[in-house]
């Protein structure tokens, strides 16, 4: 064989494999980047499901919190309520000390003897 031809085939062989691992390593990069991209829309999907996640999440605390604090201003009024009506009793009660009458005194402190047993017993 001509040398000249044989070291044109030589070159020509050469030149063949560098446009291939050319080819390759653009393939590779494609092949790398379409990998990549999927990879990155699965995590966002996944970021996305967590976001919304989180967004319902909050949502249900937010509407907890509202429902125990409406529950909080009703037991607020209660207690008010229920203080007027202590005040009062409690406003009887020094009255009726005040007049210092023994038969008052004895049929105050009787009905609440018996008030106490009819209470302890329907509670047992």
């Amino acid at each position: 064989m001509n040398p000249r031809r044989e070291n044109r085939n030589n070159r020509v062989a050469l030149f063949d494999g560098i446009e291939e691992g050319g080819i390759r390593a653009q393939s590779l990069y494609s092949s790398s980047h379409e990998i990549d991209e999927h990879d990155n829309e699965q995590a966002m999907d996944g970021l996305q499901d967590r976001v919304s996640l989180l967004k319902r999440l909050s949502g249900d605390i937010q509407e907890e919190v509202d429902s125990h604090n409406r529950m909080l201003d009703r037991m607020g009024n209660d207690m008010d309520s229920s203080r007027g009506v202590l005040s009062g009793t409690m406003d009887k009660f020094k009255m009726v000390f005040e007049t210092k009458s023994s038969r008052r005194m004895f049929t105050l402190v009787a009905s609440f003897v018996v008030l106490f047993l009819i209470v302890y017993y329907l509670t047992r």
